[in-house]
């Protein structure tokens, strides 16, 4: 048996943020104290997808949360966020690392953002072990952009998460793809590299009744639910959505998230057939998945060595059929055609991606064989055993 440990988790991402980050964060540190570990999280007060920030005193049992950035007013401009959330939560992490690492056996940072461990690493015991969780790679989204602001921001991204990911005795990669890309990139030690797939966290409640009015099962129900980002490429998305719409009878395509980008989808279009609604409850988003015809999980193209999208554990275990469209040869494509889950495609051509839908609408597929594959691919226990052996 593992000896307790007491664990400070490093990421501005934390309950009662619903989804993305926040939700992977909340559920693993909660994991750690049902397990005997002390856990302290050092992190912002709410303000994801909608990148405004709210107050929250909530609090979880036996976990100490320390919060800040009350104040913090973002920009409407995407890299100016998240430039704000880079150099505020640098500053508020090197206030308290010194007073919250003491008696700590292991720090867990949670990548990105970078530059608050950047900072952090110069000032942390060597005696505690830093164990780094990434999510994302940013440098893969960074060198998609062109021009000279953009190759600045690239090289000083380059240069931040190079060295938080060698300051870290172990790194647990979100997929293999970006596991080798930082590899290759950072030339990093492969032999303190792993891999954990993200983990599933749907609990075993009734399925509610809410959305039979905004989801009716008389129709056909093509759905994207979450954060809407650059790496989700929403704006081809709800021109996908606009055709497959149009050349699909009895459909209705939704977005249900939030956020900037989101607000921006609504106000520029102008199909009727898409429906854009807030992100769920909790306690809404099995009702969610079982009233979507399919979820469809997309990638901006070049990008999947960068991160591996982690609602896709919940969606394959709630039994929903799911279309993902990613770049060919990725873990996604890979893992989709070893276990002949449906379905995977590696193309934005709106055609393909109609024909897609038709196709996945009429097929038969094994729902419990999808969740039995889900449950054995997407466990919170590996990585649980990862951090603390």
């Amino acid at each position: 048996m593992n000896k307790l440990k007491k664990i400070l988790l490093i990421s501005p991402f934390f309950y009662p943020e619903p989804i993305s980050t926040g939700k992977f964060n909340t559920e693993f540190a909660l994991k750690l104290q049902e397990e005997g570990h002390h856990v302290t999280v050092l992190c912002s007060h709410p303000f994801y997808p909608e990148w405004i920030t709210k107050f929250s005193s909530e609090t979880l049992k036996d976990i100490n949360i320390i919060r800040g950035g009350e104040k913090i007013k973002y920009s409407k401009k995407a890299s100016l966020r998240r430039l704000v959330l880079e150099l505020w939560y640098a500053f508020f992490i090197l206030k308290k690392i010194n007073k919250h690492q003491n008696q700590i056996d292991v720090i867990i940072p949670i990548f990105p953002p970078s530059l608050a461990f950047y900072f952090a690493s110069f000032f942390i015991k060597k005696k505690i072990k830093k164990i780094g969780i990434i999510h994302d790679l940013q440098i893969i989204y960074s060198i998609q952009k062109k021009g000279f602001f953009s190759n600045l921001i690239s090289f000083f991204i380059r240069r931040v998460e190079k060295c938080c990911f060698k300051n870290c005795d172990k790194l647990i990669f979100l997929s293999n793809e970006m596991k080798n890309e930082a590899v290759n990139i950072y030339k990093i030690r492969k032999e303190k590299c792993e891999v954990q797939y993200p983990f599933t966290s749907l609990e075993d409640l009734p399925i509610s009744n809410n959305l039979k009015n905004i989801l009716p099962k008389n129709q056909y129900n093509i759905v994207y639910s979450g954060a809407l980002g650059e790496k989700q490429n929403p704006y081809e998305l709800l021109k996908v959505f606009d055709f497959v719409s149009k050349n699909i009878s009895n459909t209705v395509c939704y977005f249900f998230s939030q956020g900037p980008v989101f607000e921006e989808l609504k106000k520029i279009n102008n199909n009727k057939r898409i429906q854009f609604y807030p992100l769920v409850k909790k306690e809404e988003v099995q009702e969610l998945y079982s009233r979507s015809s399919i979820q469809i999980v997309p990638q901006l193209p070049n990008t999947s060595n960068g991160s591996l999208p982690s609602k896709i554990p919940n969606i394959l275990a709630s039994g929903t059929k799911v279309l993902v469209i990613t770049d060919k040869n990725s873990e996604l494509e890979l893992l989709f055609n070893k276990y002949n889950l449906q379905k995977v495609i590696t193309t934005w051509d709106r055609q393909v991606i109609e024909f897609s839908i038709r196709e996945l609408l009429h097929k038969k597929i094994n729902l419990n064989a999808q969740k039995s594959i889900a449950q054995k691919l997407f466990n919170i226990n590996s990585l649980i055993g990862k951090v603390i052996s």
